[in-house]
């Protein structure tokens, strides 16, 4: 709670007056069998018109009171919820915006996602039903005992019976079912990642012939589900039974023992009226207690998720922005004896790696799959810490960099491309939110996109679809080069971005980068020898350790891995296969 407390403190006249106007509800309800008793005792006993219409105009007008309590409550109830929520929510999404790439990958995209929908709304549902029934709930059913026992004492003892066991049965079938109805949700829950990796996969199952048996697996997994809901399904269903009877038969005895005291001149009928409708009250108003316990049991589950995610804090801290002063070095990155182990990893990804780049030099990183590549570049924007070692940008520790300032100096493209809903140059202009028109145009042509974009009908303004769904890959690759190229990074990191276009888009592209300005160093990150074969230096990587640094022509001599690479792709001879 102590998140939520935060922004609910804002909104403390609204979860005061929430309560107190659904009281004052309450209160009306409450009136409304006294009211009735006496339509019945007087006005109808008496044949008294004025008497009787007087009344039922007093139950209008509750009506009318009541109704506005009940909408001035929701009211309330729903802006202390709702904004509430939504400051959580814009607390959550702040927070996962601060954590670093090793938090990100612990805790898992779609854990996130879920927090940020599903658990707040969950929170924002049982806050808004909170306020409103907190109080009034346990009122009605407190409060139709006193009535009770106003109108007649021996008889309210049935309501102390009834109450009690209208309890343990509501409150007993739903510590029942609530484990069960979880154990539900997970089996919901497999169906969905089911479905979900059927729809994504449906290329690969069909090529493979594999329906039937994906048909098969979701068909057993859907009748798992069936028979949990079934099962539990029948345990609810006893509730309305059970209830129900429990209170006609306090109905029963109501009317029982308020025959005989009608009889002997005690009681009048319209008494035992009021009292039946009080008994119907409190049947109502715990269900409706139950249906609370039941949202805030689950709300209180979901805020304690998302309070772990705002309670997880980075190991990666950065110093404040501070005007650093570069050192006169040529040096623009050296690694220094670096290893890194991943969060929860048995193994090490990097282990002692150390070399050195000049400024405006073009290194290329080939290895096979799994070697270490992209971890290796991510240390240079400081993605992620090195376990041990230390790695120097610019003549300075990646640690002394403020993250706006070390950002502004390396730009990447990720191995996976990501372009974003908006337009191509809402993209670009992501890079360098200062660039303008001439800038991105020059980007785009060296990232071998401007042919593209010029065909669009809109150009610039062309719209991109949700994750870039109307581009290929090879477009999208390029556009997200050309928004590094915008940004105008003093380090230029292409983690195999270049692996959807063909050889000779590729081509141009590098010859593009080297008429890149002189101080611009360049990291390749590449499958294909082709692609970093003119680099100034090749590093090497085999199962996170440096197999071999040097041009070219020296790793063809020096470096059997790296042979082995290159004629995998063009034989003994040279020529591409």
């Amino acid at each position: 709670m102590k998140y939520l407390k935060i922004y609910l403190k804002d909104y403390k006249r609204d979860s005061i007056l929430a309560p107190l106007f659904k009281m004052l509800e309450a209160m009306f309800d409450l009136l409304v069998p006294v009211v009735v008793a006496h339509i019945i005792n007087v006005g109808i006993a008496n044949r008294d018109r004025g008497d009787i219409l007087g009344c039922c105009g007093i139950l209008v007008l509750m009506a009318i009171v009541g109704l506005c309590c009940s909408f001035t409550a929701q009211y309330f109830a729903a802006r202390a919820a709702i904004g509430s929520a939504t400051g959580l929510r814009h607390m959550l999404f702040a927070h996962i915006q601060k954590l670093g790439f090793s938090e990100m990958d612990t805790i898992g995209s779609s854990t996130l996602i879920t927090r940020m929908t599903s658990d707040i709304n969950q929170v924002q549902n049982g806050l808004n039903l909170f306020l409103r029934l907190f109080l009034r709930s346990p009122f009605i059913v407190f409060g139709a005992m006193v009535m009770a026992f106003t109108i007649n004492g021996k008889i309210a003892l049935i309501f102390v019976v009834t109450i009690p066991v209208l309890s343990v049965i509501i409150f007993g079938l739903m510590a029942v079912t609530s484990p069960l109805y979880k154990k539900v949700q997970g089996k919901l829950d497999v169906i969905t990642g089911n479905a979900r990796e059927n729809l994504s996969g449906v290329r690969v199952i069909r090529a493979f012939g594999r329906e039937k048996q994906e048909t098969e697996n979701f068909s057993r997994a859907n009748g798992e589900l069936v028979k949990g809901q079934l099962f539990v399904g029948r345990i609810s269903a006893l509730m309305n039974p059970l209830t129900y009877s429990v209170v006609n038969i306090g109905i029963i005895a109501i009317l029982w023992a308020g025959s005989r005291s009608v009889e002997t001149g005690v009681l009048m009928s319209g008494d035992i009226v009021a009292l039946v409708n009080y008994m119907s009250q409190i049947l109502v108003e715990l269900v409706k207690l139950a249906n609370l316990i039941v949202t805030m049991s689950r709300a209180m589950a979901s805020l304690g998720r998302v309070e772990q995610i705002l309670d997880t804090k980075t190991v990666m801290e950065f110093p404040e922005k501070t005007t650093i002063r570069e050192e006169n070095t040529e040096e623009a990155v050296r690694f220094d004896h670096v290893s890194l182990s991943y969060a929860q990893a048995g193994e090490e990804s990097l282990s002692d790696i150390s070399f050195s780049v000049k400024k405006g030099e073009t290194i290329g990183i080939i290895g096979g799959t799994g070697s270490g590549k992209s971890s290796l570049v991510h240390l240079i924007p400081r993605f992620y810490d090195a376990t041990s070692g230390e790695i120097f940008l610019l003549g300075r520790s990646v640690k002394e960099w403020d993250r706006e300032t070390l950002r502004q100096k390396v730009g990447i493209v990720m191995q996976k491309v990501q372009v974003f809903s908006g337009t191509i140059r809402s993209n670009l202009l992501m890079g360098n939110e200062g660039a303008g028109e001439e800038e991105m145009w020059q980007a785009l042509r060296a990232a071998q996109a401007e042919e593209f974009v010029r065909k669009k009908s809109e150009g610039l303004d062309e719209p991109i679809e949700q994750g870039g769904r109307n581009l290929s890959g090879g477009q999208k690759q390029r556009l997200t080069i050309a928004r590094a190229l915008v940004r105008k990074p003093e380090i230029l990191i292409l983690d195999d971005s270049s692996s959807a276009l063909d050889y000779a888009t590729d081509a141009a592209l590098r010859k593009a980068l080297k008429n890149l300005p002189s101080n611009v160093t360049v990291f390749l990150v590449s499958q294909r020898t082709s692609s970093i074969r003119h680099a100034d230096h090749i590093l090497v990587l085999d199962d996170g350790k440096a197999a071999g640094w040097g041009t070219h022509e020296e790793l063809l001599e020096s470096c059997q891995i790296y042979r082995e690479i290159y004629e995998s792709q063009y034989g003994k001879g040279g020529n591409a296969v």
